[in-house]
């Protein structure tokens, strides 16, 4: 304890002997001895002012001592915490990004993986990774834009406080201690607000993870059951063509069912109302039929006989027609000479 006291009070006798100590090997045996004996006297000397120290004198060193250790132990304690603090920082922000990395692979997976999958080739579309990835740099623009911003305002700020602690250091109200632990009791509370904030914010993301992902499940039912109401739209849109086809059929088929009731009824009719002629009557009904089917036939004949002239005929009319047109072709010429 008094060697730690006197090297922080009386450094230049440690800085003798750090300094001595490197040169011990390069000096000559006399020399060697020589500075043995002046250290050998030195440290008597300080023996000697130690050993003439009252008990006083001592325990003032002593409670000396005390106070530099408690102050190095508090100078330790706080760059402890500083330590701790960056390594709570580091992992907070280690969270934050694991939290945005898995929350990006989800979205890429929804997005990218099935949502951007042709139904007919079964490949990702090049336009949709294209979309994906410009709005994902155009959202990192944005967050760095306002960072920018953030951090610019909080430059002003502190510039602000500084101008201000400056001004309070001229005028002379500089804070003393006491004030100095109030701020520091007050920041205590006031990360631990923070820690809890964070803890809250934490949770809240992890319940809206878990409500991203229920709501997405939602979706996947909600466009399969969209899908499946579609189906059902379109066959129930073709049972009702294929209804009103069979109810359009049916009233056809009671149309046709109405006349041909009307018809039988008229035909039941005419057969209640039908009388058996008599056979002499049939016979000659028969006879005459027989007259009647010769005369058609005969009159047919001499229609066939008639369309035949009438062939030949129109043949030898179109052929003097002919001749006639070839003869005024030869004459016109020759009687226009003749008039002129």
């Amino acid at each position: 304890m008094f060697e730690k006291y006197l090297k922080r009070v009386e450094p230049h006798l440690s800085q003798s002997k750090h300094i001595a100590a490197p040169l011990l090997p390069q000096l000559q045996l006399d020399a060697h001895t020589l500075n043995k004996k002046r250290s050998r006297m030195r440290g008597t000397s300080v023996t000697d002012r130690l050993s003439k120290l009252s008990a006083e004198q001592k325990c003032d060193i002593a409670a000396r001592e005390i106070e530099e250790l408690r102050d190095e132990i508090d100078r330790a304690k706080e760059d402890a915490e500083k330590v701790v603090d960056n390594h709570k920082a580091v992992m907070e922000e280690a969270d934050i990004a694991l939290a945005e990395i898995k929350k990006a692979m989800y979205e890429f997976n929804r997005d990218i993986v099935q949502g951007a999958v042709n139904d007919r080739t079964k490949k990702v579309m090049a336009e949709k990774v294209q979309r994906y990835f410009e709005e994902k740099i155009r959202q990192r623009d944005t967050l760095v834009e306002k960072l920018r911003l953030k951090n610019a305002a909080l430059r002003g700020q502190k510039r602000k406080l500084n101008l201000q602690l400056k001004q309070k250091e001229e005028m002379g109200e500089v804070l003393h201690e006491v004030d100095f632990n109030q701020l520091k009791i007050e920041n205590n509370q006031y990360l631990e607000k923070i820690d809890e904030r964070n803890q809250e914010l934490l949770r809240l993301k992890l319940m809206a993870a878990n409500t991203l992902q229920i709501l997405n499940s939602y979706r996947k039912k909600l466009h399969t059951l969209t899908l499946e109401s579609n189906r059902l739209k379109t066959e129930i849109g073709q049972r009702h063509e294929i209804l009103n086809k069979i109810t359009t059929e049916n009233d056809q088929v009671h149309h046709e069912k109405k006349v041909a009731k009307s018809v039988n009824t008229n035909l039941k009719k005419q057969l209640a109302d039908y009388k058996v002629p008599e056979i002499m009557e049939y016979v000659a009904e028969r006879s005459n039929l027989y007259d009647l089917q010769k005369t058609v036939k005969s009159w047919e004949r001499k229609v066939e006989i008639a369309e035949m002239a009438l062939k030949t005929n129109k043949k030898t009319w179109n052929k003097i027609q002919t001749g006639n047109q070839l003869q005024n072709q030869w004459t016109q010429p020759h009687l226009e000479m003749l008039r002129k």
